[in-house]
């Protein structure tokens, strides 16, 4: 007898895929495994701008500073980033933005993180962002946000130095 009532009829059913810490647990890791040797970080390119050199640009940096690289590619959708950062279980997502978008794409992404329990997560981003709009998704939770002609090497610090706070915070 077929207990899955929503299944379509003739269909096989769904498997549920495990969450965050179901995975971890399936793999001999704990909820907070700092033994990882390499920051795990997804860089999307959002909404319809379809100028993503900067985005690769931070990618390739982010990869040569020794830390592992998930490219979404582009016109992605804050449920298409969310989703991609909890099925990779990043550390850290970054977004870049030149299409003005910055102001429903950050807050949007926050709201998505949360409401999948990625409360661990940093969010930064790039493009460009006027200065008042930096500060309100900055207080909004939003990490630092790097304009045009940041060094790459300052956005590698600024994550590295995130990862190893989040580390020290958790032993505490």
């Amino acid at each position: 007898m077929d207990t899955n009532s929503d299944r379509i009829p003739g269909t096989a059913p769904q498997a549920v895929a495990p969450d965050k810490n179901e995975r971890r647990a399936m793999e001999g890791r704990n909820d907070r495994d700092h033994d990882r040797k390499k920051i795990r970080v997804l860089i999307a390119k959002a909404g319809l701008d379809g100028h993503d050199r900067g985005a690769k640009v931070v990618a390739a940096a982010l990869r040569d500073g020794g830390m592992e690289v998930i490219y979404t590619g582009l016109r992605q959708t804050p449920e298409m980033i969310v989703g991609a950062a909890v099925q990779e279980d990043v550390d850290v997502i970054g977004i870049s933005l030149l299409s003005g978008a910055h102001m429903t794409i950050f807050p949007k992404v926050l709201g998505l993180m949360k409401e999948k329990g990625l409360t661990d997560v940093l969010l930064f981003g790039g493009g460009i962002i006027p200065d008042k709009d930096i500060k309100a998704l900055k207080d909004l939770g939003v990490g630092a946000l790097f304009t045009p002609g940041t060094s790459t090497t300052d956005i590698i610090s600024y994550v590295r130095d995130w990862a190893q706070a989040r580390v020290r915070q958790d032993a505490r």
